[in-house]
């Protein structure tokens, strides 16, 4: 029977008792199930191979925890490291990240083939002010009927739209037609 205590960062199968060890979890003292490790100092320096009481009990001395940084290789690669402050230091990175990272939206407008000078300009208006905002934006015509036979004139109306963006944003799609509808993407001109 396996000690469930001892192996504190893993979840155990009900029908085969085998732990599986989550991603963003190393085994750390203690759940390390390994005869040998290849361990490395809590300065970086390589100590070769060492039996694994032996890498823990070095661990101890500098009252650090002896880490599983890569399970998979043979011997298992341990580090002498602080865990707390590691975890802790890998949080400050991963909330930096997300906070600088931008998220870009695909915005929708649809226009149809026989529109109006109002409802263009309209629309034309949500489209540039979605550019504004840095999202992509997807233009799309729904032919209906027998419009689909005319797509040139659906054509006219996504040139016409592109030509009026285009100090703002970059074709990243031409227009398609695919089934009834056609579609074209811009994309916003990044700054330099």
């Amino acid at each position: 029977m396996v000690n469930k205590a001892a192996w504190p960062f893993c979840s155990f199968s009900k029908l085969t008792g085998v732990a599986s060890i989550s991603k963003d979890q190393m085994l750390v003292n203690e759940a390390i199930r390994a005869r040998e490790v290849r361990l490395i100092g809590a300065d970086g320096s390589q100590l070769g191979v060492v039996p694994f009481r032996e890498a823990l009990r070095i661990a101890q001395e500098a009252e650090l925890d002896l880490v599983n940084v890569a399970p998979t290789a043979k011997p298992p690669v341990c580090r002498i490291m602080d865990y707390g402050k590691f975890k802790y230091e890998q949080a400050k990175k991963d909330k930096e990240a997300r906070k600088n990272q931008k998220i870009i939206e695909l915005k929708e407008v649809r226009f149809s083939s026989n529109i109006e000078e109002h409802d263009f300009q309209t629309k034309l208006r949500n489209v540039r002010k979605f550019l504004e905002d840095h999202h992509k934006v997807k233009c799309s015509i729904r032919f209906r009927g027998r419009e689909i036979t005319h797509s040139e004139i659906g054509l006219s109306v996504m040139e016409r739209v592109a030509a009026q963006c285009e100090d703002l944003a970059a074709p990243e799609r031409r227009p398609k037609i695919e089934g009834r509808s056609m579609i074209m993407i811009l994309a916003p001109k990044t700054e330099k």
